[in-house]
Formats: structure tokens, C-alpha cells, sequence
């Protein structure tokens, strides 16, 4: 609870300005869509995600010594998820001789980001062999699971998508072995033809979504309580000119006139006066202002901010679109057509849920079957209609991945997609 709370927050804190879902234009103390970040905010991220990997090197200590194969599984696969953003981060990071202070080893050797890699993947290759056996739970301990109720079948599957999460974030290399033996290429290709081996998740109901409850201490990040509106508005958190740009569809001869918008995007973002205005805020601005324009969107805090929202570590659309890309470039068998439809699948997984997430507390949110396919034939989303379809899997992702701690930041060191307005106005 305590690690998807931080997730969302620091999506909203810094990756959304960083990767311009957002800008904060509400004040001067607050510059991340600037590239203003000061060294504790650097320092912040390296402990937490740190003593989040820490916590569960522990688990798998003490499952270890009380023979719980439940608990050692899960403690890898989780520890690798904070590992797996701490190199994304920072490069290289201590792995080998991590949290081993009760070893003596108090100073932990920096490995390269390569073998932290190789070394996260032989983790998740364990955590798989691990699962594969069923062990069970203790029915009592069940409940201290709030993502899947200790169902090993459900973690197994977020497990072999996190590897594929890896692979995908490390294709650029594409000679590394990851365990020992296979390429990225082939264990893609390995992962993709054996699904009884390696399960992925195959529908939305296998997201790695932690359930709040809203009675305390099981409350989302942000709880009414916590989060006024006008922390949401007043001149902060405004949708950027880029979000627009990828979700709206405007007249040409009228710019507050819409033609069509993502069906998404009514969820996120709230409307600053009667029409989804030109968004130039922040890094978008061109000019060393801090101010945005006045008829920016919000994010819609009705929607966002309740106590008992869904939140994820990762979830089926993300899978779709790595599998996209990876038929597309040539990793997986398939080809072009087969590119085609893992992306589709992945667009419909990301509209079905958010559309889940929403109509829960108003029914007007619904995404349904056609306003998907109608969405898959604009300029927005089409394939077909697409120069470049790389482009369009990485656009697509990077609104899919909204909300979903700091992936989109790591897929756009990446991809180098979508490409961002920077103005004058950055540091």
C-alpha cells in the first residue's frame, strides 16, 4: 500500500512535469516541468525506492529461513520492480552486495547497469521456478495482500510481465545475455512461445492494482482528506499543450473548437471554461515565465482524488505495447500485422481501464466498445493511418502509462517519443 501510494505520488510530483502531462504553473517553489529539480528531491527518490527494495530483501531472508516459498517469490519479484526503477534512475546502482550490512558489507560495489540487468532478470527466472511449483498460502495471510489475495497464478503473470518490462527497456543492447543464454530478442521470442512456462497477463483483471478501501490506514494517495481541489487548480497541475495535442483533435479553422477527443481524456483532465483550450503551459510556453495560460485544463480531481482509488504497478495495456513494439522492430515473430494487433489490444486495455476506474462514480465516464473502435479510426490512433508506427506505439503508451509512477519518464529517456515542447523557459 505504502509503495503504490508513493508510486502515484511521485507520478504526480515530478514524472507528469517531467514528461509533460502537466505543468505546475501555479507558483515558483514548484519547477519540475522546467527541469528545476533540487538534490533532495534526488536524494528522496534513492531512499525510498531503496528502503522499498530493502523491505522486501528482508522478506525473502526470513521467508527463507521459515521455508515460505510464497513469501520468497513475492519478495523477489517486488524487490526487482524498485530495483528496476532505481537503475532507470540512476544508471549504475549497488546490487550484488545490497542490503547486506548485516553481512559487514557496509559499502556495497556500484555494478554497471548491464550486469544489474542480468542480474534482475535472474531474479525474475527464480521468482518464476518459484511459482511454477504452486506453493500455498496460509489462507490467514491472504488478506495481507491487497493487488491478489496471495493468488500465486496472478503474481507469476505480473512477474513474467515485469521481465518483459526489463527486456523491452533494455532492446537497444540487444547482444546482452540475460540469463546466461538468451538475447533479449530471444527471450522475448521464449517468453511470447511459451505461455505455460512464462504466463503474462492476458486481460485487465491480471493488473498489478493495488485496492485501497478507504478506511484508514488502506486510503489511496489522494484522499480528499489529504488533497483540497484547489491543490488540483488554482493555477497548478494544468494538462500541457502536448496532452492536448495527442488527445484532441481540433478545427483548424476554429482552435476552440474540438472535433473529436480521446474518450480518456475527459477522466483525467477537467475543462478550465467551455472548451478544452490551448494548453500552453509550462515547459510548453517557450518563454522563461513560470506562468501557463489561464484557460488551461486541470486534472479532474472528482476523479483522481478519492479514497479508495485503484492504484498500479503495472498493468496489461503496458504488456500489449511492448509486444507491439517488439513485433514491430523485428524482437517477436509476427511482423507488421502482428504489431498492429498487439497495439490495438493494448489502446482498448488502456480505454476499458480507465473506463472501469470511472463510471464506478459516474456512469457518463463509460468507454465503450465503439467509441474505441471509432477512436482506432481517427488521426489519433489509427495504424493504418500512421507514417510512423513506432511513433504512434510510443505516444500511445506514454498516455497509457499516465498515472503509473515514473515508467513514463523511463520510456522516454528510451524512445526518445513523444516529442516534447521545450521552450526557453527550461533550466
Amino acid at each position: 500500500y505504502g509503495a503504490a501510494n508513493f508510486f502515484t505520488y511521485y507520478s504526480w510530483h515530478w514524472c507528469d512535469e517531467l514528461i509533460q502531462h502537466t505543468a505546475h504553473t501555479g507558483g515558483t517553489t514548484r519547477q519540475e516541468h522546467r527541469y528545476f529539480i533540487g538534490d533532495q528531491d534526488w536524494k528522496a527518490v534513492w531512499n525510498t525506492y531503496s528502503r522499498y527494495a530493502s523491505n522486501d530483501v528482508n522478506m525473502i531472508n526470513l521467508a527463507d529461513k521459515q521455508g515460505d516459498d510464497v513469501f520468497k517469490a513475492i519478495g523477489l519479484t517486488m524487490k526487482v520492480m524498485f530495483m528496476q526503477n532505481l537503475t532507470d534512475i540512476y544508471g549504475d546502482i549497488p546490487y550484488s552486495q545490497a542490503f547486506k550490512s548485516q553481512e559487514g558489507i557496509k559499502q556495497p560495489v556500484f555494478d554497471s547497469q548491464e550486469s544489474v540487468y542480468q542480474q534482475m532478470c535472474q531474479d525474475l527466472e527464480t521468482a518464476n521456478e518459484i511459482y511454477a511449483t504452486s506453493p500455498k498460502p496460509v489462507n490467514s495471510k491472504k488478506k495481507l495482500d491487497g493487488m491478489y489475495g496471495l493468488d500465486m497464478a496472478k503474481w507469476r503473470k505480473f512477474n513474467n510481465s515485469l521481465y518483459l518490462r526489463l527486456l523491452c527497456r533494455i532492446s537497444g543492447r540487444p547482444a546482452t545475455l540475460v540469463d546466461g543464454e538468451h538475447n533479449v530478442s530471444e527471450k522475448m521470442q521464449q517468453i511470447v512461445d511459451n505461455p505455460e512456462q512464462y504466463p503474462i497477463f492476458t486481460s485487465n483483471d491480471d493488473n498489478a492494482t493495488v485496492h485501497f478501501t478507504g478506511i484508514a490506514p488502506y486510503t489511496s494517495e489522494f484522499d480528499p482528506i489529504s488533497y483540497k481541489k484547489s491543490d488540483f487548480t488554482t493555477g497548478s497541475y494544468k494538462l500541457t499543450e502536448k496532452m492536448i495535442e495527442l488527445m484532441v483533435i481540433k478545427d483548424a479553422n476554429n482552435f476552440k473548437n474540438d472535433l473529436y477527443a480521446d474518450p480518456r481524456l475527459q477522466i483525467i483532465g477537467t475543462k478550465k471554461r467551455a472548451y478544452w483550450a490551448g494548453t500552453i503551459a509550462g515547459a510548453a510556453m517557450g518563454t522563461e515565465s513560470n506562468q501557463g495560460d489561464a484557460n488551461a485544463a486541470y486534472l479532474n480531481y472528482e476523479q483522481l482524488c478519492r479514497n479508495n482509488a485503484d492504484e498500479w504497478f503495472m498493468d496489461y495495456a503496458e504488456v500489449e505495447f511492448i509486444l507491439a513494439e517488439a513485433a514491430l522492430k523485428g524482437l517477436v515473430n509476427g511482423g507488421e500485422e502482428a504489431a498492429k494487433n498487439y497495439y490495438e489490444t493494448a489502446v482498448k486495455a488502456s480505454m476499458q481501464k480507465w473506463s472501469d476506474y470511472a463510471v464506478i462514480t459516474n456512469p457518463d465516464y463509460l468507454i465503450t466498445n465503439d467509441d474505441i473502435d471509432a477512436f482506432l479510426t481517427t488521426s489519433l490512433g489509427s495504424w493504418d493511418l500512421a507514417t510512423n508506427k513506432e511513433e504512434l506505439i510510443a505516444n500511445q503508451k506514454y498516455l497509457a502509462l499516465f498515472w503509473i509512477g515514473m515508467e513514463d519518464w523511463h520510456e522516454y529517456r528510451r524512445t526518445g517519443f513523444p516529442t516534447l515542447k521545450i521552450g526557453s523557459g527550461c533550466v
